[in-house]
């Protein structure tokens, strides 16, 4: 876990903190990770380490200050506790501290969010837009308290989502990207035989190994060619 700047966010003295994982090489292009409506848990921590194997320097931002759910009501009241504008402070902040450490090279940024975190990955490309580089979205559509400019948005997006989502359901998806592709935004995305949080293999019941492992290796690839290959 490190601190960085971010100015009006959330610990004393203009600070967040987050969970940082460097890549075995010691050198790459960085990687954002946002988490769930649970926190930084550790299905959050698992995935930056992957990324980090693969290649990246990966920061997951703490957005609950230290906590983090274990039951939905829980979830829910941590996320509606979550304030926008510290949260944005905090997206930047965390690019900014990607930007400037040394094991970042070359200097390009990706965000990669599931559910909560796919729209705050939105998020933080259009009101940080300038430092953003590649967007993955992780089932995760926008709701009324994300007021987004979509035509603010520069980098590319790659979107997963399941066709079993009951939470978020098909039509909201493809209406997102539409609306992405109506601002004319770049955006693939792809529905996989799955339910909600598909790629969380620390929920069996909600876990699916075969389009888990096809999301992974298509964001791999995405992020290769938007981050890597600059």
């Amino acid at each position: 876990m490190i601190k960085f700047a971010a100015p009006g966010a959330f610990l004393a003295g203009g600070e967040a903190s987050g969970y940082l994982a460097l890549p075995p090489s010691g050198i790459g292009p960085a990687v954002i990770v946002l988490q769930e409506w649970w926190g930084l848990v550790e299905h959050i921590r698992q995935v930056a380490d992957r990324l980090a194997e693969a290649g990246y320097v990966v920061l997951a931002p703490d957005l609950y200050r230290g906590e983090s759910a274990s039951t939905p009501d829980e979830a829910q009241k941590l996320m509606m506790a979550l304030e926008l504008p510290a949260a944005a402070q905090a997206l930047g902040g965390a690019a900014d501290y990607l930007h400037a450490h040394s094991a970042v090279h070359p200097k390009r940024v990706g965000v990669l969010g599931f559910c909560m975190g796919g729209q705050l990955a939105l998020y933080a490309a259009t009101v940080h837009s300038e430092m953003i580089d590649a967007v993955v979205n992780f089932y995760g559509v926008l709701r009324p308290e994300f007021p987004l400019d979509l035509r603010a948005l520069k980098a590319p997006v790659l979107a997963h989502f399941g066709v079993h989502d009951t939470a978020i359901p098909r039509a909201k998806a493809e209406r997102l990207m539409r609306d992405l592709a109506h601002a004319g935004g770049e955006c693939d995305g792809y529905f996989y035989e799955a339910g909600h949080a598909f790629f969380n293999d620390t929920r069996p019941a909600a876990y699916d190994a075969g389009a888990a492992a096809l999301a992974w290796n298509r964001t791999l690839e995405f992020l290769h060619t938007t981050l890597a290959t600059h």
